[in-house]
């Protein structure tokens, strides 16, 4: 990771400061890495994978059998 060191200049606002820090994150790339560090999917194994999908197709069979039942409300 970069650091970012800035100096509040002479007259300069607080908020004028904070645009410039922000337009300093954005260039260094630390915001999108950071992103994408934060929504990585960790690695599942096969099995895992399988008994999952497994698992959402049948809930999906019993929301259609219940659908058709009349018993299912959103």
């Amino acid at each position: 990771m970069a650091n970012i060191n800035l100096k509040k200049k002479e007259g300069e606002s607080s908020n004028s400061l904070l645009y410039r820090f922000s337009k300093k994150l954005v260039q260094s790339g630390i915001i999108k890495e950071s992103k994408r560090r934060r929504y990585k999917e960790r690695n599942v194994n096969k099995n895992k994978r399988r008994e999952s999908a497994l698992n959402r197709e049948n809930k999906a069979k019993e929301v259609e059998k219940a659908r058709k039942m009349g018993n299912f409300r959103f």
